[in-house]
């Protein structure tokens, strides 16, 4: 079983690809949501030698969270290949 753990914002990274397709409408939910009940879902994440952590599952969520100010998210950190989208 995973285990979450909190990881600074500023180590992730997007790709332009998932950057692209974020809705601002759903982004203003998730961060009411989590305002009002916190973080669920941890997001899930793979490490990269070159970024740091990249971001598999959850972009809408971690720019909920950096809309409401936060520098960490719950994240599950995975391996390539290992992860459900």
């Amino acid at each position: 079983m995973l285990k979450s753990e909190h990881i600074k914002l500023s180590d992730i990274y997007v790709p332009t690809k998932r950057r692209n397709g974020l809705e601002e409408d759903k982004i203003e939910e998730i961060a009411e949501s989590i305002l009002e009940e916190g973080q669920k879902v941890p997001i899930q994440v793979r490490r990269d030698a070159k970024k740091g952590f990249i971001v598999v599952n959850g972009a809408h969520r971690m720019e909920a969270v950096k809309l409401l100010g936060e520098e960490t998210i719950e994240a599950f950190i995975v391996r390539e290949g290992n992860y459900s989208l």
